[in-house]
């Protein structure tokens, strides 16, 4: 019988504590029968302990049993001598479990928010106005030239192909239009990546943490998911990573290894010159199918080295995490004469290996804004064909009038980028100072990209700090969220992008919860 990890499972569980009538065992019960309810957790999944499932949720184990109780009365929950309790009643076809990534979007976590409470559970950014301007200068010659046709562009639209092809060679990695596929955001781009290239049961490389929207492609198409390297002072997508991958392919060969070497999303961390040449050696030599992510690339705040942080602005493990502020996306000097760094796009690291070994994954939505579902595949033609076959099948068509708002400011990506790395930056040091200054124990790295910190709260559990936060109106994720392991359970991640405002009023609870959820 399948089973579900008590910190999935508390992932999954997100408001029941704060939310609805009744006594917190009832609620509880509720939540665990909505979830059987709507298929989010298969029929006949066993359940964690009622001890582990407590300590997760910050909870008595009363409460837990209560909860347990009460739907095995209801028919919802069967308990099986030394198999467990087993949920019963769902409707699902499959037995994947989702994460609830998208709980912080939902009208619950708006609610919570705007009764007094802080939603730091989503990195997404605000708009710029560059995206309001674009959809203005539109007219209906630019919408009228595609109407003679059918609307119907499985590719992308030429305007929209050649424009990206374009980004690409200005960056000085040859690329044709032919090599790109137009997607509905990035998410899309991973999710057809894992259908088209990977079966159930295959190996499947990837970085611990990592982007877990991408963990949830992969987990739902069957992966076997395999962690290199780490979050300690050799790990973070550094040489050390592709060592291990090294180490890894003599006893197995992945199928794809999947990597973001750019503004790494959870850590904000990027690859140094040395790093990426490592990962290109391993990654040509064993001739493995590699996969790049660079959603947030265009995130890259091109300044300081990395430096680990406390309340005393010192490096806790006296250096830098390898992350060189020359050097940090491409092995070119940041402010080689091509313009500042602010103009420089980002080299994928996969520009050096085989076109048809390797994909890229890009977006214009984390740069511009989430509402402009715009992203895409850079690749050989023969796989940009077998990803747009399976995309036919979902949507047939990006929007149109997304993709011609998306041509026009393709030629604003230098203002845009120089704008939000501004924006980002001064952010991201006042999000520093306050933890300094609120919590002098807890310790992060400088990002060198992204929106948000990746935060150790040392000696606690964040799954059950997470829990327990929630009962005060405070969202936020947990470390275990971005690891195919579940691992990380002493991290949060912390977004700035909106500000410090949220981050501020959530300080207290989140300090508070700390000391009661102890690891």
């Amino acid at each position: 019988m399948a089973r579900i990890a008590s910190t999935r499972l508390s992932r999954l569980l997100t408001g029941w504590s704060s939310e609805g009538p009744g006594p917190l065992p009832r609620r509880l019960a509720d939540a665990l029968r909505e979830l059987a309810a709507r298929g989010d957790v298969a029929g006949g999944t066993v359940l964690p302990s009622q001890r582990e499932l407590a300590l997760v949720l910050g909870v008595s184990r009363s409460t837990v049993t209560a909860a347990y109780g009460l739907l095995e009365s209801g028919g919802w929950l069967e308990s099986v001598r030394g198999s467990g309790s087993r949920l019963r009643g769902s409707g699902t076809a499959d037995g994947y479990v989702t994460e609830g990534r998208l709980v912080s979007f939902d009208a619950r976590s708006r609610t919570a928010a705007s009764a007094g409470g802080a939603d730091l559970s989503s990195g997404a950014l605000p708009g710029l106005a560059a995206v309001g301007e674009a959809v203005a200068a539109l007219t209906g010659g630019d919408v009228g030239a595609l109407l003679g046709d059918d609307g119907y562009h499985p590719y992308g639209i030429p305007a929209l192909r050649e424009g990206i092809a374009a980004y690409y060679r200005a960056a000085g990695v040859p690329t044709e239009a032919d090599q790109i596929l137009v997607t509905s955001g990035s998410q899309q781009a991973v999710w057809l990546v894992a259908q088209a290239l990977v079966e159930p049961g295959d190996t499947v490389v990837v970085e611990n943490p990592t982007y877990r929207g991408a963990l949830e492609a992969l987990r739902a198409r069957g992966a076997r998911l395999v962690p290199v390297g780490g979050d300690g002072p050799a790990g973070g997508g550094q040489s050390a990573d592709a060592a291990a991958l090294r180490r890894l392919c003599a006893h197995v060969r992945p199928r794809l290894v999947y990597l973001q070497p750019t503004a790494h999303n959870p850590t904000g961390r990027s690859m140094d010159g040395a790093a990426r040449r490592e990962w290109q050696r391993v990654l040509g030599e064993r001739e493995l199918f590699v996969v790049e992510d660079t959603a947030c690339a265009e995130l890259s705040l091109g300044d300081a080295p990395d430096a680990r942080a406390r309340a005393d602005g010192t490096d806790c493990r006296g250096g830098t995490d390898g992350t060189d502020a020359t050097d940090a996306t491409d092995g070119r000097d940041a402010t080689d004469g091509t313009g500042g760094v602010d103009e420089v796009a980002p080299v994928p690291l996969v520009a050096e290996l085989p076109m048809g070994a390797s994909v890229t994954v890009g977006t214009l939505s984390k740069l511009f804004w989430g509402g402009l579902r715009v992203g895409w595949v850079r690749s050989s033609p023969q796989v940009v064909a077998r990803l747009a076959k399976i995309k036919t099948s979902v949507d047939l068509s990006c929007s149109v009038v997304d993709q011609l708002v998306a041509v026009r400011l393709l030629d604003r990506l230098p203002e845009a980028r120089a704008r939000r790395r501004a924006e980002l930056r001064g952010r991201r040091d006042a999000a520093e100072a306050l933890l300094r200054a609120g919590a002098p124990h807890w310790e992060w790295t400088r990002p060198a990209g992204g929106p948000a910190l990746w935060v150790r709260v040392p000696g606690a559990d964040t799954e059950a700090l997470a829990q327990l936060a929630r009962r005060h109106g405070v969202s936020v994720v947990p470390g275990s969220a971005f690891s195919p392991v579940d691992g990380f359970r002493d991290r949060l991640r912390l977004p700035y992008g909106h500000g410090t405002d949220a981050l501020a009023a959530a300080l207290p609870t989140l300090l508070e919860c700390a000391e009661r959820a102890v690891g």
